[in-house]
């Protein structure tokens, strides 16, 4: 094992795969456990209590989400990161909104591995901000308390629901948001219309923040699932 404080439990039948990705999270520091079934996760995930868990979805004894189920109904809030040859939306909008903070397609790179991994142990900000917390990335300061968000020191002026928008995602840094999640935390409700409001609310915040075309500095776009603040 590493000397990285950080604890990685990894959760996959194929041990090719988890060997690949053991190699490298011990190269880079990280201490690792594994398992090959979602009953062995979760007996590792309760023993040792990991900062992170990356998961499959195509255990052999479950299905991946029942894992993420498990967990977040018993109030485990480690970030899960589900790693899964299946590429179809509604897997991955199931995943998220069971309580996945991310999920990244196989084959994946080492690069991209390592990315997600740092960014979800960073970006954890489960719940609602405290009082007088300031969210800041870059050049994107938000004053939780004052309502204020700033860009390099000069104010943005937000309309109402796209500060709450904002906020909702920077209290979510590094996690992926459904659709749906944002909409929720919102509006409360949804309609037909809702993901075209939201995605027109989206358009006018990128503006806003100096999004150029195919750049987005502070929030990505996860094509036909959600978006995410980045958090560095």
């Amino acid at each position: 094992m590493g000397n990285n404080k950080y604890k990685v439990l990894i959760i996959d039948d194929e041990a090719n795969i988890r060997s690949f990705m053991e190699a490298i999270l011990e190269s880079n520091g990280y201490q690792v456990l594994t398992a090959a079934t979602c009953a062995q996760g979760q007996m590792m995930f309760s023993s040792h209590c990991p900062d992170l868990v990356l998961l499959d979805l195509g255990l052999p004894d479950a299905d991946g989400t029942d894992f993420i189920r498990t967990v977040r109904a018993a109030g485990g809030a480690a970030p899960i990161l589900v790693l899964s040859a299946r590429s179809d939306e509604r897997d991955k909008v199931q995943a998220l909104d069971l309580g996945a903070n991310d999920y990244i397609t196989k084959p994946f790179g080492t690069g991209e591995l390592l990315a997600r991994v740092r960014a979800a142990l960073r970006d954890r900000r489960p719940g609602p901000a405290a009082p007088g917390e300031c969210f800041q990335v870059r050049g994107l300061r938000i004053d939780y308390d004052a309502r204020d968000v700033s860009l390099d020191g000069a104010p943005v002026r937000l309309t109402q629901t796209e500060y709450n928008i904002v906020a909702l995602l920077a209290q979510h840094a590094g996690k992926v948001m459904t659709y749906s999640a944002i909409i929720q935390g919102v509006w409360g409700t949804a309609d037909a219309g809702s993901v075209k409001k939201l995605q027109v609310n989206m358009a006018n915040i990128r503006k806003k923040l100096g999004a150029r075309p195919g750049e987005n500095p502070y929030i990505a776009n996860e094509l036909g699932v959600g978006y995410r603040m980045y958090g560095e």
